[in-house]
């Protein structure tokens, strides 16, 4: 279970880098559609009448966002009862906290545009709370194979 809790964890801070880049990928196509002279409007968006490449990296990054991580991040917690390592159910309830923040932001983002600061910022601290947690599950594996055996005697 401990390989488990180390792969989750890994596989949460992959998702973060995963997240940034989509939205700098998006952002770019974006002002380059822009400067093209393409228009961004309600009606073109609510239509699907805006159409750059780079566009599918707002759909992936708000699928990703609202569904992926916090999935990942669950089974993170789940699993973190049944690993056994030092601090791993903190670790893990920590990035559960620290998701549903981002989630959080990410939806307030549209209404108070200002939040999008705080939604960048939470989520690097969420991508180290990940990236420890991975790292607690490969020191804990690390130390269970650098001990050596115990040496059992029988009595007869």
């Amino acid at each position: 279970m401990k390989l488990v809790y180390k792969v989750l964890a890994a596989l949460v801070a992959v998702e973060v880098a995963v997240q940034a880049m989509m939205v700098v990928l998006g952002d770019a196509g974006l002002f380059k559609y822009i400067e093209q002279g393409g228009v961004i409007d309600k009606a073109g968006v609510e239509s699907g009448g805006i159409e750059f490449p780079e566009f599918f990296a707002f759909m992936v990054h708000g699928m990703n966002g609202m569904m992926i991580i916090p999935a990942i991040a669950l089974l993170l917690l789940v699993s973190s009862f049944f690993a056994k390592l030092p601090g791993a159910v903190k670790g893990a309830a920590l990035v559960v906290l620290l998701v549903a923040v981002q989630v959080s932001l990410g939806l307030l983002g549209h209404q108070i545009p200002a939040l999008g600061a705080l939604h960048g910022l939470n989520a690097l601290l969420l991508f180290g709370a990940a990236v420890h947690a991975a790292l607690r599950g490969r020191r804990a594996a690390a130390s269970v194979t650098a001990q050596p055996h115990a040496r059992v005697e029988t009595v007869v």
